[in-house]
């Protein structure tokens, strides 16, 4: 049976099995393809229009070649037929469960889209595909992959520190944004990678061979530039706070249900909002009439910035504190905005190295004598591109010190 193929900017042709193509073809996958990959990204990067679809598509074909490459090198003995197929169809599930506009609700303290998509993978249309093509409990197992919770050799591949994931969304966004910023000498990294007994456990797990370390050092780099550039642009932000407010106000009046974000496209979402009643924050957004910058410090200047990562994860008290702010500078309610992203790990380590004289020992946060010390550079990074920002609509300055004091008291 010929195979379907893709036409794709980044990577070609992409050639897409039958059972892939069945996947593709529900309705939940194709939700994908009205998902924007950058959230309100586009606002700043025109061309940043791409969607979750493309990624998909585009780590289904990265597993692909991967797999293609560890097998030529030996390094599948004992990985079985529907274990790589498995790991391919989790490389292509892995972000079926996206909200609309990428990450930004999961900052609510709604369900992760991994939770969404778990039901989605392991119940109704997909199931089925899956458990018809490759047995019962193949949902539950693809599951786990992009959980990164299988005890499975490949596990490495779709979710830990060599994912694909990773590779393919640093490269798409980059070029769909015209920056130079997401290079990544992916061919050296496929080619290092191997599988090999973990040091510590003894069960077969997805390395890296002592070549692929410049590799993994360009990882790196591309991923803070991205995230100081891209993903956590001011201005970025200034949107994606706006759209976090506006979903929030909504839930709490009840005007949206947080089970059914899942299930909206982007736009499907802001139709949503617009049949709910006014909403001044959708307008804004609509026109991109974005909120300013009152403050801005860069984490690197904080004191302990730790001791405010409440403010991305606890709603209630982030959204106390922001309506506390604008009381506090004579504005109502709504007209002040807290944004203070958290990523805990610029680049988390956790992969066997096979060292030149045969030898392994594992990459972790402790780093190895005698390379570059990723880990150390990584939590530098992650406090040079994390800022604590304070948004408001019409321009003004917030003095630092008496916002710090407010935050911390």
């Amino acid at each position: 049976m010929p195979l379907t193929t893709i036409r794709d900017p980044l990577w070609s042709t992409i050639r897409l099995d039958p059972l892939a193509e069945r996947l593709v073809d529900t309705r939940a996958f194709q939700r994908l393809r009205n998902v924007r990959q950058l959230g309100w990204a586009y606002l700043v990067y025109p061309g940043a229009t791409h969607s979750r679809f493309e990624h998909a598509v585009g780590a289904y074909h990265l597993a692909g070649v991967a797999l293609a490459r560890l097998d030529e090198a030996g390094a599948l003995q004992g990985v079985g037929a529907h274990e790589r197929a498995e790991t391919r169809l989790a490389a292509l599930l892995h972000d079926i469960g996206h909200y609309p506009f990428s990450h930004a609700l999961e900052e609510l303290g709604i369900a992760d889209h991994e939770a969404v998509g778990h039901a989605l993978i392991t119940g109704g249309e997909i199931a089925g595909i899956l458990a018809d093509a490759l047995g019962p409990e193949a949902p539950a197992r693809i599951a786990a992959l992009i959980r990164g919770t299988s005890p499975a050799a490949l596990q490495g591949l779709i979710s830990g520190s060599l994912d694909l994931d990773k590779l393919e969304y640093l490269r798409r966004d980059a070029r769909m944004c015209g920056v130079p910023y997401g290079e990544i000498d992916v061919d050296r990294l496929l080619h290092a990678m191997t599988v090999v007994p973990d040091p510590h456990t003894g069960r077969p797990k997805v390395g890296l061979v002592a070549k692929g370390l410049s590799a993994l050092e360009s990882l790196l780099f591309a991923k803070y530039q991205m995230y100081r550039n891209v993903y956590w642009h001011h201005a970025v932000r200034s949107a994606t706070a706006m759209y976090k407010r506006l979903v929030d106000d909504a839930l709490r009046a009840d005007r949206l249900a947080a089970d059914a974000l899942g299930r909206y496209s982007d736009e499907g979402l802001l139709h949503a909002l617009d049949g709910a009643g006014p909403a001044p924050l959708l307008e804004a957004l609509r026109a991109r009439r974005l909120f300013k910058r009152a403050l801005d410090v860069p984490a690197a200047e904080l004191d302990d910035p730790e001791a405010l990562d409440w403010l991305a994860d606890d709603r209630d008290r982030a959204r106390a504190a922001e309506d506390a702010l604008a009381a506090a500078n004579g504005l109502p309610p709504g007209e002040v905005l807290l944004d203070f992203p958290i990523k805990t790990q610029m680049l988390g380590l956790d992969v066997p190295l096979v060292r030149r004289d045969g030898g392994i020992e594992t990459l972790t946060a402790q780093g190895l004598p005698g390379a570059m010390h990723l880990p150390t550079l990584s939590t530098q990074f992650y406090r040079s591109a994390r800022c604590l920002r304070v948004f408001v609509r019409e321009p003004r300055r917030f003095e630092r010190n008496a916002v710090l004091r407010m935050l911390r008291g």
